[in-house]
């Protein structure tokens, strides 16, 4: 197997891998560039895998094919909404912000856990019903050496990601809304000066990092693990926060992170297939993107530069 035939091999599962990282990750990368710590990406990606499975379990006579699609909407409403515990803790209470995102960790994957045995009298779902298929995506496959590697069966989902990661620097760097959530990230008293709300924007900033990291377990959930139990996610939340600690808290630089977590945690499934790496005993490639993204944080953490004011309630008023 030539280098050229393993990466046409590698590629597609490590984007597809990464797609729920890129999600999550470009969630918090909204939640934190507002001020508000979020910890609870974790938690967050197992509401979104729970509804995701369960939604797909039950309305995929009614919806068919396109089960998966709707399971991301439902998936991305419902985890939003949750991420208003954290929303309400952090800015209206102004709780600690990392011990709020804990509770929301450990709350998500007991209740979803419980209502699991509540629905289906058992530790965890059946196998969803509807998959994600993949497919290419015309004349861009046709491309010399990139086509086959980034265009051909891959994911829509892989797809939605990349794209998601885009629109989100656009939003960011370049519209009013923007300006206004990097500014009270900053320095929330100087926007409540200009004007804008920082209760509301840090409140919708939240959400959708909720709703993101939603639509990322949903993902996970229905193309990787294809069911939800106690070990369906299983550390992907902390690794997307890790992702946008490395990306220094931009969107691109988020999803290229993700890229690499995701690399890792393909290399790991598909290892065996891969010459030379087929020799590497299975539990080094298990582990080895936990290893990364300690190394990531180690070596990265210090260079970074947070928002000034993240992690800092605001009191009106108040310096």
């Amino acid at each position: 197997m030539s280098l050229l035939e393993i990466l046409y091999f590698l590629v597609p599962v490590a984007i597809a891998y990464a797609a729920p990282l890129i999600l999550t990750a470009i969630g918090g990368v909204f939640s934190e560039r507002s001020g508000v710590v979020n910890i609870g990406l974790e938690g967050l990606m197992v509401v979104g895998a729970f509804v995701g499975v369960v939604f797909n379990l039950t309305f995929a006579h009614i919806f068919g094919s396109s089960t998966p699609w709707m399971a991301l909407v439902a998936a991305m409403l419902i985890a939003a909404v949750f991420s208003l515990l954290h929303a309400v803790a952090s800015v209206s209470f102004r709780a600690d912000q990392v011990v709020s995102g804990v509770a929301i960790n450990l709350l998500a994957i007991g209740l979803c856990l419980f209502l699991v045995k509540m629905i289906y009298d058992k530790g965890q779902t059946d196998f969803v019903q509807e998959r994600f298929l993949r497919d290419s995506i015309p004349l861009l496959e046709k491309i010399p050496i990139i086509g086959p590697m980034f265009f051909q069966n891959v994911y829509g989902t892989s797809v939605l990601a990349i794209s998601i990661a885009i629109l989100a620097w656009i939003v960011l760097y370049y519209t009013p809304f923007g300006l206004r959530l990097r500014a009270v990230g900053e320095h929330p008293m100087a926007a409540d000066t200009m004007g804008i709300n920082v209760t509301r924007m840090r409140y919708i900033a939240v959400m959708i990092s909720g709703g993101l990291a939603g639509i990322g377990g949903a993902i996970y959930s229905q193309s990787i693990s294809q069911d939800f139990g106690h070990a369906t996610i299983n550390g992907q939340g902390f690794m997307a926060l890790a992702a946008l600690i490395f990306g220094k808290w931009h969107p691109l630089g988020a999803m290229g992170a993700a890229l690499f977590f995701g690399f890792a945690q393909a290399l790991s499934i598909v290892g065996d297939s891969i010459p030379y790496i087929r020799d590497v005993p299975n539990v080094f490639l298990l582990i080895l993107p936990y290893v990364l993204t300690i190394l990531a944080l180690a070596g990265f953490i210090g260079k970074a530069n947070a928002p000034k004011a993240l992690g800092t309630p605001y009191i009106k008023g108040k310096r």
